[in-house]
């Protein structure tokens, strides 16, 4: 049963991932992945709610949730890939920037989602 929620959750991350992606996108003229960094943060944001509260939630939720949802909705490849393509393109700046933007604003919207996990 684990296993179904989990790809359930991931059927919906996927598909919200990509719409996401492309809406932000969508809104700048710049090389500078800002979709693939929305829903990063958005996802680190969720987990980090997630992980505070999953103890009062039904393991299926937190794994449908977590696992499945968050899973597929975040992308460490497709940071990875798009950081990569940065520095193949030579635009240096924008790779540093978004490898050190997304590490650092991931993080902090984990934490942000811990607090309010643990505020509710």
């Amino acid at each position: 049963m684990t296993l179904l929620v989990i790809a359930l959750g991931a059927a919906l991350g996927a598909p919200c991932r990509y719409l996401v992606d492309v809406a932000v996108q969508a809104r700048h003229d710049s090389a500078f992945p800002w979709g693939t960094l929305a829903v990063n943060v958005v996802g680190s944001y969720l987990l980090g709610v997630l992980a505070t509260s999953g103890p009062h939630l039904n393991p299926l939720v937190t794994a449908a949730l977590g696992v499945g949802f968050c899973g597929a909705f975040t992308t460490y490849s497709t940071f990875s890939y798009e950081t990569l393509r940065l520095l193949e393109s030579r635009a240096t700046t924008l790779a540093a920037a978004n490898a050190v933007t997304s590490v650092l604003a991931g993080l902090g919207a984990a934490a942000l989602g811990w607090t309010t996990g643990r505020l509710l």
